[in-house]
């Protein structure tokens, strides 16, 4: 970057335990800091739900959302950012977006998106189509989705890590485990394609001894450092997404398992080796068959199960990391474009 730049991010930053060291906007923070750029954060629904007479969204949309609008682009405007950071938060609506552009009429309006299906939120198309540029996690449906609705430039980026805390630690034995998975079996409201062979895969493993599972099968959520522990203490840790159909698709528990050195054993997306190579950082499989068989062996195995363990590890932590992926988000608005081999606009 020719200088450095104030950079506003607004998003949900509260200190929740099982969010803690899963907030991508954190980590880019520290990235942007690191490259040599200043940065201001507003946690958008925290501040919605504190100036609201009752902690209820209704009553918070209602009494408290204008005014934490206007607050909001007071604080841009007297912050005269050169780009504005933006993760979907609940409330944060298309006219939240054209105050900040009044606020800040010189400032780029990134934003940034994890989820697999926008047309499932209200509301969150129109506010994207506000932004001057929106990065989505996969390569798939969403950004389909956001390029017909008329979203100015849409972008695949990739989940990142902060290898100062998605990183090994030394452990207790209780966190010692064969296998692991964190978070839910399926959604609630349908099946989606691929949550038959995730139903099946975490049920097995939750009969399994010696195996974790948390946030599912009746077992409760983890979060703060014990979630980090957790991978840590697994030799195993399973990847599968609720679709496994979308191109270059994986979950932040992808990322999070391969930094803090885990063996990753994910389920196959379309174009996956561009990201992470079968064999040498990880193993993909394409059966739940296929996923026991290779856990079996690779539990048997343990120098082969460390040397991919470790390989994975020290990619996601070269490639993946914070400050890379922050670079990336620059080089997008300063370039139009950024140097991957996944990259695709």
């Amino acid at each position: 970057m020719s200088k450095a730049k104030r950079i506003f991010i607004v998003a949900d930053l509260r200190l929740d335990a099982v969010q803690m060291f899963k907030n991508n906007p954190v980590k880019l923070a520290k990235g942007f800091i690191r490259l040599g750029h200043d940065v201001r954060h507003f946690s958008y629904y925290e501040a919605v739900l504190g100036l609201s007479p009752l902690h209820n969204r209704t009553f918070a949309r209602l009494f408290a959302k204008d005014k934490v609008d206007r607050l909001l682009a007071r604080a841009i405007n007297d912050y005269e950012p050169d780009i504005v950071f933006i993760a979907f938060v609940r409330m944060f609506d298309a006219r939240t977006v054209e105050r900040i552009r009044q606020a800040a009429p010189q400032a780029v309006i990134f934003g940034f998106d994890c989820d697999l299906w926008p047309n499932l939120h209200e509301g969150r198309i129109e506010t994207a189509k506000k932004y001057d540029i929106l990065a989505v996690t996969n390569d798939g449906d969403s950004l389909r989705i956001y390029r017909d609705a008329g979203v100015p430039k849409c972008v695949f980026l990739p989940n990142c890590c902060d290898p100062d805390i998605d990183r090994r630690y030394d452990i207790e034995d209780k966190w010692k485990k064969d296998i692991l998975w964190t978070g839910l079996i399926e959604h609630d409201s349908k099946r989606y394609p691929g949550e038959d062979m995730r139903y099946e895969l975490v049920s097995r493993i939750a009969a399994m001894p010696n195996c974790s599972v948390y946030g599912c099968c009746g077992r409760p959520k983890i979060g703060g450092m014990s979630y980090l522990y957790a991978i840590n203490g697994a030799k195993i840790g399973l990847s599968i997404n609720a679709d496994n159909n979308i191109r270059l698709y994986h979950s932040n528990r992808l990322t999070h398992y391969l930094a803090c050195g885990t063996m990753v054993m994910a389920k196959r997306v379309p174009d996956s080796n561009l990201l992470f190579k079968d064999g040498q950082h990880l193993r993909y499989f394409d059966s739940a068959e296929e996923f026991f068989e290779l856990a079996e062996w690779f539990l048997k195995n343990e120098d082969e199960r460390k040397k991919i363990a470790d390989a994975g590890m020290k990619w996601t932590h070269e490639q993946f990391n914070c400050v890379k992926i922050a670079g990336y988000i620059l080089d997008l608005i300063e370039k139009g474009n950024y140097l991957a081999p996944w990259n695709q606009i």
